[in-house]
């Protein structure tokens, strides 16, 4: 299985969330409401939190990481497009954030959960994307992985 959040099942879960809610709220349920406000976001951090313990289990592999051993400064800009309850996301933010720190790129996340304009203008449909340039990744990557993307789509600066 590749390592990747589909659009439609992060909106999905959200939709099944808000219908729940309704449901009890239309229904006179206001502490089931209550209890359910409450847990599915804890529910949802907590997976989100664990699921490098438990993504093998899920049949979607390992997700530890390769440190890349050939890191080359770049002007690159990077773009991380993530999406609220993608257990990748977080993954590919943090050796983002921490190839930036030796390779020196520009670093930008944009959050599309709430910008559905986005997913249709950049024709987003799987969660984490990462863009350099004209050219992206989509889903889990080491990062090695990550190092490599962005040396090798970095735009040459001109000399003048």
């Amino acid at each position: 299985m590749k390592q990747q959040c589909h659009i439609t099942f992060i909106y999905g879960s959200w939709l099944i969330f808000a219908f729940v809610l309704i449901f009890y709220v239309t229904r006179g349920q206001y502490v089931q409401a209550g209890v359910w406000i409450c847990f599915i976001p804890f529910f949802l951090w907590l997976y989100v939190r664990y699921f490098p313990t438990i993504s093998r289990y899920m049949g979607y592999g390992s997700v530890d990481d390769r440190p890349s051993n050939e890191l080359h400064h770049t002007s690159a800009k990077v773009i991380l497009y993530t999406g609220l309850g993608c257990p990748f996301c977080p993954l590919v933010k943090s050796r983002l954030k921490d190839l930036q720190s030796e390779m020196g790129f520009d670093f930008t996340e944009t959050d599309i959960t709430l910008k559905p304009d986005v997913l249709i203008s950049k024709g987003i449909r799987a969660l984490p994307v990462v863009e350099v340039g004209q050219s992206r990744w989509v889903g889990n990557a080491t990062s090695e992985q990550l190092a490599t993307f962005i040396s090798s789509n970095a735009v040459p600066k001109m000399e003048v």
